[in-house]
């Protein structure tokens, strides 16, 4: 059978990219993998080497893409969607935290969804019929029109996430790497998705390698597993043998006293006595000829806590953008937060030391290599990044929540240095630092490993136990609503 890539006692020949021990791994014509395992695991650093971005001493490794013209390139036959990809890739570095709100700042020579996948189309040089179907196919499964005049910097992590994958598609390549394909996907895309991914298989001969760390993300059309945990390649077994030796995620992974200590924290602000922490009504956006949100109304009490629903585009990111103050659109709006009326004299910060957040647009600002004390120690000043000196009690919260998160032997470590899965924890960390009386979270729990989302989950539960805290919550995973939400908003997405 034919090896498209084979990889023998692989050694990388920098001593940083190296796994435990010498990787040895194939994969097969019409196999489709998934490597599977933990946050920190050495997933990415595998996949690295498996592509030749970390290179190994020679000899190490053979590919065999024929009969395609480059048999042995791999920069042709091998197209690699990583979890930065979501958030705007290495060519995102002018983004910032608010810029997706602020449209009146975007430029506009900013390429535009339908500009990027013109020209992707056009550098792959293949526009044969098949080819064309192949575009119109993939355009109408995510509905590409729709957002084909969206500037790039103004997409959400789904809509990026398409952007990404179909722009890839286009050189037909031999195998498709994909990094957590299904983050970001409502759940109904994420099953068509799957669907695509085998047909692509099936009538195309496009192989897919997906990199998960969530066993119930693993779809029926995988062949292979490859466990990667520990940094050790474990051996490639087919689907039904990993599922047989699945052990399931323990219903807690948050020690009792941790639990007790997050119960047990001191209460800061014994003023805080509002009703209403938030109170929308009859909110309107749209933006040029595009409208996102009509007619919103929604009244959120002292200690609610809430899932916010909706399919892709449908507005939930920016009715979030709207509490936290970060869209300047809200002063047009009738919006009320912890009983100020937006406009009515507040500031933005008056208002956003009350609020714990994380979101795929915070990951996507943070684009620079900052110590990860220092990240955390930002949520106290509301930054992106930290322009003042951390005082000791404030380190002192910032390691008790990296510890919380399981994370605490990083507090010295550089952001970009982690995985992705251990970067959510840190922004996750910073969320939660000041003890903030209202929580917003925004796909918290994108990029985190089965144990990872249990844990993350039952801090949320033990801190939203406490007297005088609301929760909002967007999440496209049912299984991922921590026990204590009790009310459900849905969306729905304008025509």
């Amino acid at each position: 059978m034919q090896k498209i890539i084979s990889i023998v006692n692989g050694v990388a020949k920098k001593p940083e990219w190296r796994m435990a021990s010498p990787v040895n791994f194939d994969i097969n014509a019409h196999e489709n993998i998934a490597v599977f395992g933990p946050n920190g695991g050495g997933k990415s650093m595998f996949i690295d080497m498996l592509i030749g971005r970390h290179p190994m001493f020679d000899g190490c490794a053979c590919y065999d893409f024929s009969p395609n013209p480059e048999p042995g390139s791999v920069a042709a036959n091998v197209k690699y969607i990583t979890f930065r990809d979501t958030y705007g890739g290495d060519n995102d570095k002018t983004y910032y935290l608010q810029q997706r709100w602020n449209q009146t700042e975007i430029s506009d020579e900013t390429p535009t969804v339908k500009s990027v996948l013109d020209e992707a189309y056009a550098l792959s040089g293949n526009d044969t019929e098949n080819h064309r179907k192949l575009r119109d196919y993939i355009y109408s499964f995510f509905d590409i029109p729709s957002i084909a005049d969206k500037h790039i910097t103004l997409l959400s992590s789904g809509e990026l996430r398409k952007l990404k994958i179909t722009s890839s598609v286009f050189s037909s390549p031999r195998l498709l790497i994909i990094d957590n394909p299904f983050i970001g996907l409502d759940a109904e895309t994420r099953e068509q998705f799957k669907g695509l991914l085998d047909t692509m298989s099936r009538n195309l001969g496009i192989q897919t390698m997906l990199v998960l760390n969530r066993y119930e993300d693993v779809p029926d059309f995988i062949t292979h597993v490859v466990e990667v945990k520990d940094m050790l390649v474990g051996e490639k077994v087919t689907l039904d043998a990993f599922r047989r030796g699945h052990t399931p995620t323990p219903q807690t992974c948050l020690s009792d006293d941790l639990r007790r200590q997050i119960a047990a924290l001191p209460y800061h602000n014994d003023d805080y006595d509002t009703k209403h922490v938030v109170d929308m009504s009859h909110v309107f956006i749209k933006y040029g000829e595009r409208t996102i949100l009509k007619d919103l109304n929604w009244q959120i009490a002292n200690g609610d806590r809430w899932a916010l629903c909706g399919q892709n585009g449908a507005g939930k990111s920016t009715v979030l953008s709207l509490i936290c103050a970060d869209n300047p659109q809200s002063y047009a709006c009738d919006i009320t937060l912890f009983d100020k009326k937006r406009g009515s004299g507040e500031s933005i910060w008056e208002i956003k030391k009350h609020i714990g957040y994380v979101s795929p647009e915070m990951h996507r600002a943070y684009h620079r290599d900052i110590e990860v004390m220092k990240i955390v120690a930002s949520g106290f000043n509301d930054s992106v990044g930290l322009y003042t000196h951390i005082t000791p009690e404030q380190r002192e919260a910032c390691l008790f929540w990296l510890n919380v998160f399981g994370i605490g032997d990083k507090a010295e470590s550089h952001f970009l240095k982690l995985s992705s899965g251990e970067q959510r924890l840190v922004l996750l960390a910073r969320a939660f630092v000041k003890d903030p009386e209202l929580i917003v979270l925004d796909e918290p729990l994108h990029g985190l490993d089965d144990m990872n989302k249990r844990l993350v989950m039952d801090v949320i539960n033990a801190f939203t136990s406490r007297k005088n805290k609301t929760l909002i919550m967007v999440t496209h995973y049912k299984s991922e609503y921590p026990e204590c939400i009790h009310d459900t908003k849905t969306l729905i997405k304008n025509a």
